[in-house]
């Protein structure tokens, strides 16, 4: 989040000797959970089906109308698109924030799941 994200960059900046620190929360989410959490803080419950390029998502309730006007129970909302994939990716992201939290104390205050409602209710 921005806002640790900031945080640590001030925080940063108030050491004697500059160094270099990873800016992490050190959990991992894949983009299929981050989809599903976003889902449903938009009031729609989803389930994944097909694999690799073919996978797609399918509405199969919606549980706030008010936030998700117009969709219904079998829209497809997510298809893959491998015009995103990145040229080298890698099989797994996962930054260590161990020395963040041992030599300046920090550790993020804001959660994946705060986040993610954060950004749904910006959109909405």
């Amino acid at each position: 989040h921005a806002k640790d994200y900031v945080r640590m960059q001030w925080m940063m900046l108030q050491q004697e000797v500059a160094d270099d620190f990873v800016i992490a929360t050190g959990k991992q989410i894949s983009v299929r959970e981050f989809v599903r959490m976003s889902a449903n803080e938009a009031g729609i419950e989803i389930e994944f089906s097909g694999e690799g390029v073919e996978e797609i998502a399918t509405v199969t309730a919606v549980t706030d109308a008010e936030k998700a006007p117009g969709v219904k129970v079998g829209d497809v909302i997510v298809r893959v698109d491998p015009r995103y994939f990145r040229p080298a990716e890698v099989e797994t992201l996962l930054g260590d924030p161990t020395k963040a939290k041992e030599k300046l104390g920090w550790v993020p205050e804001i959660t994946v799941e705060e986040m993610c409602a954060e950004m749904v209710a910006s959109d909405l």
